[in-house]
């Protein structure tokens, strides 16, 4: 066990602590604001206070960020240390790390800078531009991680008994089933509508493909889901499948979700894998919606719903988070960005969310995702070599820390066809690369 000392004990420090030793780290700990404690204490310590206060521990010079309350609009300091950032960075007697890790990690988990004043961009969202991760280089980077590694370090040269589990790096594919077919279960009117559409944009190669598929002719082109289950099988993986489950409108276009083709698909995939909820774009401005597009996803699956991932990747702290835990949901994958590629809590491992105007840490855990299709080729406009560059890059990151890398994918960019053409075999290589050292684990 470690036995941590603080002359304040604050929520905010006690949420930090719990992220690093027992989340991170897989180590008991406990908290003392009594010095006479801490230096009678026989096992591992650590020192989260000014002065010294024994023979042999680990010191972290307090900021001060972790006994605060509220908003405040600022930025942390950072200087570079091995090759990575570090916040908050000591302004006199540097410890043992030469910045305060345990402000440093809240302030990036907690999504601090989310809170502040910000411009959104046009679906309303955080701009992965404007966050101090992405300024200061370091969005491709799990930081968090390595700051628990580094105190993981100084833990065992002070204290070589102490022993801690070994952690796995593991692997988690992830799809959104935005439209889960392209012809198939759309009724007789969308149908017609999207067919008169076709006709009046001239592209009757759309018109002829719908018939070849309605007249089971020819496969849907969007209907991947046998080949992405062999995937799964082949590589040992148990994945996770979000489904759009809302009324239509101008961003959400699923199939019906009452239609026997539709439910159907829901039923066989959550045979093979973990299933949830994907609350619509209409949802962001209706939160209210999320209660029936949850019911109509219970429904058909007959179990409660725990799981959810927001369409368009659209949301707020910490409205929408506290949504989620209103309908019992307790297992969120939507950190992450569109626009770049990384790790927008600047970690990779999976962390519990904070509320950080209530000021209390919740039962929601979040999974952070390090790509996505979508913004390989449509937001980085990256051919598909490029691609693999850039998830190699982000697979490797996640290795060296032993976390979790989670990807996102959709089920028509793996149709292999019109501007996913040659796109598949990207999907193929992530897979390879990704759970390589599952496998060997």
């Amino acid at each position: 066990m470690v036995l941590v000392y603080s002359q304040r004990v604050t929520n905010r420090l006690k949420y930090t602590l719990d992220l690093f030793f027992d989340t991170l780290l897989g180590v008991k700990w406990e908290l003392t604001s009594i010095p006479e404690v801490f230096s009678g204490y026989e096992g591992a310590r650590v020192n989260y206070g000014k002065e010294p206060l024994s023979g042999n521990e680990v010191q972290v010079i307090p900021s001060g960020f972790l006994e605060k309350r509220g908003l405040q609009a600022f930025e942390p300091g950072l200087v570079q240390k091995e090759g990575l950032p570090c916040l908050f960075p000591a302004a006199g007697p540097e410890g043992d790390l030469g910045f305060d890790v345990f402000a440093a990690a809240f302030y990036l988990v907690s999504r601090y800078e989310e809170y502040l004043p910000h411009q959104k961009d046009h679906h309303g969202r955080f701009q992965a531009r404007q966050s101090y991760a992405f300024r200061n280089g370091f969005l491709e980077m799990p930081v968090v991680n390595h700051y628990a590694l580094w105190l993981k370090k100084s833990l065992r040269e002070k204290f070589p008994g102490l022993v801690f589990p070994q952690k796995k790096y593991s692997f988690v594919p992830t799809y959104d089933i935005d439209i889960a077919y392209a012809y198939r279960g759309r009724g007789f009117f969308r149908g017609l509508g999207a067919s008169l559409r076709s006709a009046l944009q001239l592209n009757f190669s759309a018109i002829g493909e719908r018939l070849q598929v309605l007249s089971a002719k020819t496969p849907d082109p969007f209907d991947t889901y046998d080949l992405q289950l062999a995937w799964h099988r082949k590589y040992g993986l148990r994945a996770f499948y979000f489904f759009l489950c809302a009324e239509y409108g101008p961003f959400d276009r699923n199939i019906a979700v009452f239609s026997t083709v539709f439910q159907n698909l829901v039923k066989k995939i959550s045979d093979y894998a973990y299933t949830g909820i994907h609350p619509s774009y209409a949802s962001g401005e209706n939160p209210e919606k999320l209660s029936a597009e949850v019911d109509r996803l219970s429904k058909i699956l007959n179990r409660e719903i725990r799981f959810s991932r927001q369409h368009y990747l659209k949301m707020e702290m910490p409205g929408t988070y506290r949504n989620l835990i209103r309908h019992n949901i307790d297992h969120d994958f939507t950190m992450g960005y569109a626009s770049q590629t990384g790790f927008r809590a600047s970690v990779a491992s999976p962390f519990f969310f904070y509320d950080l105007e209530r000021e209390e840490a919740s039962s929601l855990k979040v999974f952070p995702f390090a790509v996505m299709d979508g913004t390989l080729k449509d937001y980085l406009g990256l051919e598909p070599e490029q691609a693999l560059q850039r998830i190699a890059r982000l697979v490797k990151a996640v290795r060296e820390v032993d976390g979790t890398f989670i990807s996102l994918w959709h089920n028509e960019s793996l149709g292999d066809c019109g501007k996913w053409k040659g796109w598949r075999i990207v999907y193929e290589k992530l897979l390879e690369m990704a759970a390589e050292k599952t496998l060997r684990s």
